[in-house]
């Protein structure tokens, strides 16, 4: 069993209580906020590695974890079967300054479940613009 020490902060903000992990709480806030795409997509690629090093036995084990759903799970896990210079867009995607995300994890599902990079590329070039 692993126990991790840590300070933890807790800021009051907009009638929310929100905690903050580390020695400070932050001073001043981001420009924009990382889109959820690119979070989930980053995940994604985390959870691989767990899985291939063996520290979790399968995804249903990693749901568990996690506090989602199997098949949650599984759309977070199926962003892999996207191309890798798509991955590498969507992990670089513009922060977010207010409103809603232009890019949902709904939106790569039916280009997730192309079986051709081809044609993933080619989804994927006609919602791009609205990433942007």
């Amino acid at each position: 069993m692993t126990t991790v020490v840590r300070t933890i902060h807790f800021a009051v903000k907009a009638r929310r209580k929100r905690f903050v992990v580390g020695p400070e709480a932050p001073s001043e806030s981001l420009p924009g906020r990382v889109p959820r795409a690119a979070r989930l997509m980053a995940l994604a690629i985390k959870y691989d590695g767990l899985l291939r090093r063996g520290v979790v036995a399968d995804l249903s084990e990693l749901a568990h974890l996690c506090q989602v759903t199997q098949p949650r799970m599984t759309q977070i896990m199926n962003l892999l079967h996207l191309a890798p210079d798509i991955q590498e867009e969507i992990l670089d995607l513009p922060l977010v300054a207010s409103g809603r995300d232009r890019l949902t994890e709904r939106d790569l599902r039916p280009i997730a479940a192309l079986s051709s990079w081809k044609k993933q590329r080619t989804a994927w070039r006609a919602i791009r613009p609205r990433c942007s």
